[in-house]
């Protein structure tokens, strides 16, 4: 059960990440993080971060 938590929070986290980066970009427009900057660089992070937990939970579901 747990490795489908991390699974499922990876790939959230993912998804968020590749709006925000979107959004800082500004290829995602209609809100106030359109364009800038600072979202370009951490959705990035975030998207990372969602890569790890979703690697630490494949991996989970492996062992068992």
């Amino acid at each position: 059960m747990k490795s489908g938590l991390w699974i499922a929070v990876g790939v959230v986290l993912v998804l968020v990440g590749a709006i925000w980066t979107s959004q800082g970009l500004g290829y995602l427009a209609g809100s106030s993080m359109t364009g800038v900057k600072m979202w370009a660089v951490i959705g990035p992070v975030v998207a990372i971060a969602g890569l790890a937990a979703l690697g630490w939970g494949v991996r989970g579901a492996r062992a068992r």
